[in-house]
C-alpha cells in the first residue's frame, strides 16, 4: 500500500476501534448522529446537482459514489440504500473487515477495499460522488492527499469534504470538551495542528480545478447530542465542490 499520505498512528489508533463502529452507544455514537444529518444533507445536495428527486425511493440509482476512509461502512450503507454503487475505501484492515461483514449481514452490494486513495487514482478511475468525510484531519500530507482526492472527481462529478477549522473555538469544543470533559470521543481521535480552515480547503480544491458552491457549518446540542446545520463553520463544516464543467443528468 503507498504511504504518502497515511498516517500510521491513526491507522493504529482505528484499528484499536474497529469492533465497536456499529456500537451506537459506544465510542463512535457521534458518528451515527452525525451520519442521520449529512446523509439528509447529501441526498438534497447530490440530487440538486444530477437533477433528481430526492424524494424518490432509490434517487441515487446510477451514480457511482466512493467513500473515502469509510472506517465501518456507517455512511457507505446508508448511500446504497439510496441506490448509489458505492465503493468504500480505507487503510485500516480491521474497519474493512467489520465494514464487509455488516454490509453483507443487511443483504447490502457494496465494494470495500482495504486500500488507499493513491492506489486508487492510479487506476485511472473516475467517480459521480467522492465523499471525503472526516478524513482531512488524519492524514500526513494534506496538500497530496486532497490532490489525489480530486483527482478522483468525474469531469461532471461533485465532492463532498467535511472537516474540523482550526482556531481556539474547535480546540475548547472539539478537543477539550468532546474529549477531555465531555468524554464524547476517546482521547487522542484529534490533532488540533491537523484541522483544516475553510479557506486552506478552497485553495487546494481550486487548484485542482474544483469550485465550491456551498460551506455549511454542523452544531451539536450538548444537551440533547443533536445535530443540526448551521450557517457558522467555526468547528464543525461541510464543502461541495464540483468540477469546472457543466453537469449532466444521470437519470436511468
Amino acid at each position: 500500500m503507498k504511504t504518502g499520505t497515511i498516517e500510521p498512528s491513526e491507522i493504529a489508533y482505528y484499528d484499536r476501534l474497529a469492533e465497536q463502529w456499529w456500537d451506537r452507544q459506544g465510542k463512535f455514537w457521534p458518528l451515527h448522529r452525525l451520519n442521520e444529518l449529512r446523509v439528509q444533507y447529501l441526498r438534497h445536495s447530490i440530487c440538486t446537482h444530477f437533477g433528481r428527486r430526492p424524494e424518490a425511493e432509490k434517487p441515487l440509482a446510477g451514480i457511482h459514489v466512493i467513500d473515502i476512509g469509510c472506517g465501518g461502512g456507517i455512511l457507505s450503507e446508508s448511500m446504497a440504500k439510496l441506490g448509489a454503487t458505492v465503493h468504500g475505501i480505507d487503510v485500516v484492515e480491521k474497519s474493512i473487515n467489520v465494514a464487509r461483514l455488516h454490509s453483507a449481514n443487511k443483504d447490502l452490494t457494496i465494494d470495500y477495499e482495504y486500500v488507499g486513495v493513491e492506489e486508487i487514482v492510479e487506476r485511472g478511475v473516475k467517480y459521480d460522488v467522492v465523499l471525503n468525510m472526516e478524513v482531512v484531519e488524519h492524514v500526513a500530507d494534506l496538500p497530496l492527499f486532497m490532490s489525489a482526492c480530486t483527482d478522483l472527481v468525474n469531469t461532471n462529478g461533485i465532492m463532498f469534504v467535511a472537516t474540523i477549522n482550526r482556531n481556539l473555538l474547535s480546540w475548547l469544543f472539539a478537543i477539550v470538551g468532546a474529549e477531555y470533559i465531555l468524554g464524547w470521543l476517546p482521547k487522542g481521535t484529534h490533532s488540533w495542528r491537523k484541522f483544516v480552515r475553510p479557506g486552506e480547503l478552497q485553495r487546494l480544491l481550486n487548484r485542482r480545478g474544483l469550485e465550491v458552491t456551498a460551506t455549511t457549518g454542523v452544531r451539536i446540542n450538548p444537551f440533547t447530542r443533536q445535530f443540526s446545520l448551521s450557517n457558522r463553520v467555526a468547528v464543525n463544516y461541510m464543502i461541495s465542490a464540483v468540477s469546472d464543467t457543466p453537469t449532466r443528468d444521470l437519470q436511468t
